[in-house]
Formats: C-alpha cells, sequence, structure tokens
C-alpha cells in the first residue's frame, strides 16, 4: 500500500470539515487510506425484484406506476397515512406511506416509481421506507448499496458520499501490497480495484471476491509478522541453551507413581528439544481436563534445575498455587530441589524471606499467583517460566514474569483446549503441543440435564453416593443473594444441603473467604471429612478430589460450554464412575444447545469448537484479557480457510533467503520495520 496514502490526512477529501474530521477520528479513520479501508459490513440491496420472488415480510425494491390518487389521513399536526393504489407488472398492489403526506403533490397518477418497502404478501401491500422517481441524480436502485459502521452526527448517506469522493480523488494512488506471485496464484483481483469494489460491488459476486482479496492480504500480513518474528528469534540465538543429562529427565520419569501417556511422553520430548536450543522456547501446552499437564510442566522445571536455572509457575488462584507447591515437593524432594511458595496470603516477614531465597539462588521452584510479577521479586537466574491456565492472565502480566530473567524459556499450559481457529490465529507464534489422551483407567463422566422440578431427585442420587463412602460437589454461579439475578446462591444452597443431609457434613467455598479459610475447607473435603461441598467456580481450576464422584451445576445456563467443561473435570479422577447434573430450565435455543453438547460429549476439543461456534472468538477467553487480533475485515470462524492460505504463505516466504534480500519484498520487509519486528521486539 502506498504510505502517500497513510500520511495524507482524511481532511484532503474534499467535503470533510474539520468538525467531520474530528468525527471520522472518533472511528479511528485519521488518514485517507484508513477511509478507504472502512469497510462496510454489509449491503443494502437496492435491486429491483420481481414480487413474485419476494417471501412474506421481505425488504423489496420494486419498479411501478402510480394508478390512483393518494389518500391521506392525519393524526395531530404531524403524523399521517397515505396509501395509494401502484401497478408492478403483473400485479395491482396497495402502498402504504407513513408521514409522507409532503410528497402527495409529486404522487400523479402515471408517475413512474422506485418503491423500497416491506412486503406483506397476502394482502398484497408494500409498506414504503423509500421512494424515487426514476432519473433522479441520487438514484440508489438497481445497486448494492454498503452499511458501514457509524457512530454520532454520521449519517450513512454522508458517508457513502464521503468514501465514493475519497475513491474519486485518491484511487489510483491505491498501490498492491501483496507479491505478483501471490495475486496470480489465487487470481485474486489487483487491489486498486479490490478497494472500490468492496465499497460499489455491482453484483454479490463481485463483492464476495472483492472481500475475500482483502480478507487474504489482511490475514497474510498477520501472519507475516508471526513467522518473521519467529524466524529473527531463532536467528538470534540468545535464549538459554539448557545443558541437563537426558538420562536424569528419564530416571526421574520412571520412579513417578504412574505410567505417562504416549502423548505425555511425546510433548516431554517436544519441551526437553526446545530447552537445549540456544533460542527462546514459546511453547504452549494444551491439553483437555485430566490430561495430565501438570507433569509434563514438572519434567520441564525439573531439566531447568538440573541444567543449574531456576523455575517459576504462576497459577490464577492460591488453592491452584498451594495445591501445585505440595505436589512438586512430593516430586522433587527426593532429589534435593527446594519449592517456595510466594501469594498474596503471606506475612511480610514470609514473603521477605521468600523473595531473598530466590535471589540468593536457595529455591530452585517458586509457584506463585500474581504475587511473582512485583518489581521486588528477583532470581539470581531464571531459565523457564511455566504459566498455567495462561488465558487467565494479561498479556503484560506473563511478559512482565517473562522479563525477570535473561530470555527464559516460556511453556504457557491451559485446559481450555483451543481449537486450531484460535490456535493459528491468536498463539501464531507458539509452537502448540498437544495432550490427547487421559490417563489409563479414566472412565467418562456420566452427565445429565434436569429441570429445577428434578431436584428433589437429585439431593436422593447425593444421598446415594455418598452413602457409599463418596463426595459431591454442589456449584452456584453467585455467593449471595442478587435482586437482579434469579439464580441459586451458594449461601442459600449450603443452607438447603445442610438441612437436607443432616447426616454429612456439608462444606462452604467461596471467593470471599480468606486463603487460609479456603484451604481449610478444601482440606476437610481432601480427606473426607466434609461429604458434600457447595461451593462458588473458584473450584473450577486444579483441585484434585479423587473421592469425589458427583458434580451438581446450579442455574448451569449461566456458564459457558468451557466453564461447564472444566467444572465437570473436578470429578471422574478416581476408579469409581463419576457423575455431573446440569440443572437448568434452558429459556432460549443457545442454552439449550450447550446442555445438549455438554451430555452427548466429554471431549474437551469438540466443547471448545461448539463453544466458539456459540459464543464467538471475544468471549472464549474474556475479551480483555485474550490478546486476539483485531481484524478489520477477516473473520475467525467464517475465514479459517483463508487464514491457513495466508499462513502457509507467509512460513513459505519468510522461509526463503529472497525474502530478506530481493527487491520485489521490500515492500513487506518495510512493512515489518514500521511494526517493529525486524527489532527482534517479542510478540505478545
Amino acid at each position: 500500500m502506498s504510505t502517500d496514502l497513510h500520511t495524507l490526512p482524511v481532511r484532503s477529501v474534499k467535503g470533510v470539515s474539520l468538525a467531520k474530521a474530528k468525527e471520522l477520528e472518533e472511528l479511528g479513520i485519521d488518514s485517507v487510506a484508513r477511509l478507504l479501508e472502512y469497510f462496510p459490513f454489509r449491503y443494502e440491496d437496492y435491486r429491483i425484484r420481481d414480487l413474485a420472488d419476494v417471501k412474506d415480510g421481505e425488504k423489496v425494491t420494486i419498479e411501478g406506476k402510480l394508478y390512483s390518487e393518494p389518500s391521506v389521513q392525519m393524526y395531530g399536526r404531524s403524523k399521517s397515512r397515505m396509501t395509494c393504489k401502484v401497478f408492478a407488472d403483473p400485479l395491482m398492489i396497495q402502498t402504504v406511506w407513513f408521514n409522507r403526506h409532503f410528497l402527495k403533490d409529486r404522487l400523479r397518477p402515471g408517475a413512474q416509481l422506485l418503491l423500497t418497502g416491506k412486503w406483506d404478501s397476502r394482502r398484497l401491500q408494500l409498506t414504503v421506507a423509500e421512494c424515487e422517481f426514476p432519473g433522479g441524480s441520487s438514484s440508489r436502485s438497481g445497486t448494492l448499496q454498503p452499511v458501514y459502521s457509524i457512530t454520532g452526527a454520521l449519517a450513512q448517506r454522508w458517508m457513502r458520499k464521503t468514501i465514493q469522493q475519497a475513491l474519486v480523488q485518491f484511487g489510483a494512488l491505491v498501490a498492491e501490497a501483496l507479491p505478483k506471485q501471490l495475486v496470480d496464484k489465487y487470481g485474486f483481483m489487483p487491489r486498486k480495484q479490490a478497494v472500490y469494489r468492496i465499497h460499489h460491488p455491482d453484483d454479490v459476486e463481485e463483492g464476495k471476491q472483492a472481500r475475500k482479496r482483502l480478507v487474504y492480504e489482511e490475514l497474510f500480513y498477520f501472519q507475516l509478522k508471526l513467522h518473521a518474528f519467529r524466524a529473527i528469534q531463532r536467528q538470534k540465538e540468545d535464549g538459554v541453551a539448557h545443558e541437563f543429562n537426558n538420562e536424569d529427565v528419564r530416571q526421574f520419569v520412571r520412579a513417578l507413581p504412574f505410567k505417562l501417556t504416549d502423548s505425555q511422553k511425546k510433548v516431554i520430548a517436544e519441551i526437553l528439544h526446545d530447552l537445549k536450543e540456544p533460542y527462546c522456547m514459546n511453547r504452549l501446552l494444551q491439553g483437555d481436563v485430566g490430561a495430565g499437564k501438570t507433569v509434563v510442566a514438572a519434567a520441564a522445571l525439573f531439566a531447568t534445575v538440573k541444567a543449574g536455572c531456576q523455575g517459576a509457575l504462576m497459577v490464577p488462584t492460591e488453592i491452584l498455587a498451594e495445591q501445585h507447591k505440595r505436589s512438586l515437593e512430593k516430586l522433587f524432594e527426593p532429589y534435593g530441589m527446594t519449592i517456595g511458595l510466594l501469594t498474596g496470603s503471606l506475612t511480610d516477614r514470609q514473603r521477605r524471606d521468600v523473595i531473598a531465597s530466590l535471589h540468593m539462588g536457595l529455591i530452585d521452584v517458586v509457584v506463585g499467583t500474581h504475587a511473582l510479577i512485583q518489581d521486588d521479586v528477583l532470581f539470581r537466574k531464571l531459565g523457564l517460566v511455566v504459566t498455567d491456565e495462561q488465558h487467565r492472565f494479561g498479556v503484560n502480566q506473563r511478559s512482565i514474569l517473562r522479563r525477570k530473567g535473561m530470555n527464559p524459556d516460556v511453556l504457557t499450559m491451559t485446559a481450555t483446549p483451543i481449537p486450531r481457529t484460535l490456535a493459528i490465529t491468536a498463539f501464531g507464534d507458539l509452537d502448540v503441543s498437544t495432550l490427547r489422551e487421559l490417563p489409563k483407567g479414566r472412565k467418562p463422566i456420566k452427565t445429565y440435564a434436569v429441570g429445577h422440578d428434578k431436584l428433589e431427585r437429585v439431593i436422593g442420587f447425593i444421598r446415594n453416593e455418598v452413602s457409599t463412602g463418596r463426595q459431591a460437589y454442589v456449584i452456584c454461579p453467585l455467593i449471595e443473594e442478587s435482586e437482579k439475578l434469579d439464580v441459586q446462591n451458594a449461601i442459600d444452597v449450603h443452607a438447603q444441603m445442610s438441612h437436607a443431609f443432616p447426616e454429612f457434613r456439608v462444606g462452604l467455598l467461596h471467593g470471599r473467604m480468606t486463603a487460609q479459610e479456603k484451604d481449610e475447607v478444601m482440606r476437610l473435603f481432601k480427606e473426607n471429612q466434609v461429604q458434600v461441598l457447595v461451593s462458588t467456580t473458584v473450584i473450577e481450576v486444579g483441585v484434585d478430589v479423587p473421592n469425589a464422584t458427583v458434580m451438581v451445576i446450579y442455574d448451569a445456563v449461566r456458564f459457558g460450554l468451557s466453564q461447564l467443561h472444566q467444572l465437570r473435570g473436578r470429578v471422574g479422577r478416581g476408579e469409581h464412575q463419576s457423575h455431573c447434573i446440569l440443572i437448568a430450565d434452558p429459556k432460549n435455543e443457545t442454552a439449550k444447545e450447550r446442555m445438549r453438547v455438554m451430555t452427548e460429549t466429554n471431549d474437551g476439543f469438540e466443547i471448545a469448537r461448539r463453544d466458539l461456534e456459540l459464543r464467538g472468538p471475544g468471549d472464549f477467553f474474556g475479551t480483555k484479557q485474550s490478546g486476539l487480533p483485531e481484524f478489520k475485515l477477516a473473520d475467525m470462524m467464517s475465514d479459517f480457510e483463508i487464514m491457513e492460505m495466508a499462513r502457509d504463505d507467509a512460513a513459505e516466504l519468510v522461509a526463503q533467503p529472497d525474502f530478506w534480500t530481493s527487491a520485489e519484498m521490500l515492500p513487506l520487509r518495510e512493512f515489518l520495520q514500521r511494526e517493529h519486528i525486524l527489532d527482534g521486539e517479542r510478540l505478545d
């Protein structure tokens, strides 16, 4: 693209006043280039159609001849209803006009009209929204008119006119943005033509072709950044090349109290290979609930410590941090390795001791929450950063922890399986490892969706399970009663369950409790001193109680699919058959579909795919934390095939030596320079 258009202020377009320029700036439009690239999100169809092909209630544009004098009924001073007969070959139809009585004098029998409105096929009646007299200077008939996303005082008509003016003035300066080999490979229309036609397509197909070309370009540039960045990082070799003996890691694995799955062995091998390389590892480890990601991270941390470096494991909650610390201590203590814990609930003295030990190298691996990223937390030699449930941390939090070492290796983990659509888009600069298998002996969790009217049967089912020595979770969306939301809350449900099970001990866990209180409740539950645990979603991640076999979720429609799957994963961790009961009275089709998906499959990857379809990518991780790119035109779901094309092409180009030297590729290298990719700045 010509940089001239990027530097030309939007006021260069005729008709854009200073006031209008300020309004455009609020939409992010400050240059001619940005105005031309402000693409429509849909089109209004003003093409003339035969009424025989129009469905009842559909919007349509027709051509007709006025047959009768208009009849006007006034309501008050300004409101009116005007009717007249129009002959739209071969039909005689009734037309209704609201508050358009000022047109009465122009509507003479025999006049030709272009009418756009809503068609009522039973009454043979058109409710007119817009009227044109053929030959007018601003006729829209027979066209697809672009519709733009606008705010404030900007009007569609003005936006259309202004973008058209920009195309007339500056359209000839629109430069090709793709290498000729890619334009030829896919038979794309030239960029100049595509920019014009996306604003003014002659027909639907032409609009699709223009959009496809521009979507590819947008995704190609996105993928080019990712692949160029990875290539530069690997050339720099400024990471930590960990020196450890593979046999030490093999002995560590053999000493584990369980056998690793083939999937775990493969992923550990991939990570160990990365650790030994001189460039920074940047790997995403994704796996279904209970697939054994923690032991993979433990093997990576073990190898890091054996190589003389420190490791850090950042997790989203204190409960999970404490659980991971205990797990790692059991695994690492036989080898003389020390594990530290750093959370917000430590006393000032405890915190100072941990920070001093880290700085002196007396702690080999530290497990913590966001407390790890405070300014005064310093390491002697940080070699590996592991973030668990990485989508719960913002981009800035992850990068702060990483900068506490000299380019340490990075392993990010998630138990929310990420569909390939998002993995390629959001994490295109990462190598992705996937744990597909579950440990041997795991039985699929049986899942049921029931209405609130079946609550007595649910309580009876819990009683039967707990009477045999098992335990149960009961999950609620809220801590206390809310006037706004008619949903069960944890405090009320705890009272209800305590009354229903006087012979058992019922515990309560929620986010407002202190870390010590939460820890005590979880300790009692793990030791089976509490049989039924009523909780909010604080137990969603990581808590491991193999004896728990029942998961009851109140108001399940209030949770997304992936969150329901995470909660369900708290059971099914032992030898006994486990059950998940979703209490829900779905009021809409989306909620019904979520319940149906949960009862049909236990496959987290399939659930993640369906969740993405139902909720969209913005909500999949949480819009603010996701780090997902915002595309002008591309859509990650519908344009996934184009995304894959763009990814493959970008990877192939970057791998060619000519890319970095040839004159033809200079515009792409200049783009990377503007984006600071050639400076080696890390992508987050």
